[in-house]
């Protein structure tokens, strides 16, 4: 898929998103926004998956795990846009009895979720035992992992981190979301998260990094991750973004991170996310 036409979808998630987080007035807008070009690529250009036949294995297809589960607007939108179930079901995100949770669960069934991640800190660990059991059965494939960078500053990344290299671990691609945001203000205010790539390569990680809304960047940090198969050494990649990306008024701050826009806003922001495709 090229450039032009992820950019199309990535714009219709970010209306989603918006207007999901609007007809509830709660949830997670700010870095569901951030983190939609990520996974347009991974969901549209990158991972091997046939949504028409999801099950909870998913042996023989890629996989993906999100760790900082309050992002779930971009992951729904996504998942649903990718054909795992209908767009008419994002209407019902967070209602009564629906099965898109403000955190992604499986207790409902919803195609595509394979984890509850709602505790922050816990995907990694996730991840890497579904990498194990990959390379444990021969399989070729790839587990995805996307985390928060406020997420660093929960232990069990670290623990998990660890195990990684030590097992060497090396058919996991693991993206931190550097917003340098957080719920109550900066990472660097509330914890600083110091020197990232230095910590990581510390635990044994080879490092990369790229513009997380650059879809030709992002397809060059994945390629040089994938290179490293057979390594004997996971791949991290630090994925700067802009949390609120795409509208202007909730770009780059904290104030966006779990707040719902009002009528008149969403009506601005659904104005700077012109899109062909259509609306749920």
């Amino acid at each position: 898929m090229n450039k032009g036409e992820l950019s199309a979808i990535a714009t219709q998630v970010r209306r989603d998103i918006v207007r999901m987080v609007h007809a509830v007035q709660s949830g997670h807008p700010g870095g569901s926004l951030g983190c939609t070009d990520l996974l347009v690529q991974l969901y549209f250009d990158t991972m091997n998956i046939d949504p028409s036949k999801f099950d909870m294995d998913g042996k023989n297809e890629d996989l993906f795990f999100l760790s900082n589960g309050h992002i779930s607007p971009v992951w729904y939108s996504v998942l649903s846009r990718r054909g795992y179930f209908p767009t008419e079901e994002l209407s019902t995100f967070r209602k009564l009895n629906t099965r898109l949770q403000g955190h992604p669960a499986t207790e409902e069934g919803l195609p595509g979720i394979r984890i509850a991640s709602g505790s922050l800190g816990q995907g990694l660990s996730v991840a890497l035992g579904a990498a194990q059991t990959k390379k444990l059965l021969g399989e070729d494939t790839w587990v995805y992992s996307l985390h928060g960078d406020g997420e660093l500053q929960e232990g069990q990344i670290w623990e998990a981190a660890m195990y990684a290299a030590h097992h060497k671990v090396d058919n996991i691609l693991s993206f931190v979301d550097c917003n340098g945001q957080q719920i109550d203000g900066s990472t660097d205010d509330v914890m600083a998260l110091g020197d990232l790539a230095g910590k990581w390569k510390a635990f044994g990680w080879h490092v990369l990094t790229c513009n997380g809304h650059d879809f030709e960047d992002l397809q060059q940090a994945i390629a040089l991750g994938h290179a490293r198969r057979g390594s004997g050494q996971p791949t991290v990649v630090l994925m700067t973004t802009a949390m609120g990306k795409g509208v202007d008024f909730m770009e780059g701050t904290h104030k966006w991170h779990g707040i719902a826009p009002s009528d008149e806003q969403l009506a601005d922001a659904l104005q700077q996310l012109e899109s062909a495709l259509e609306d749920y």
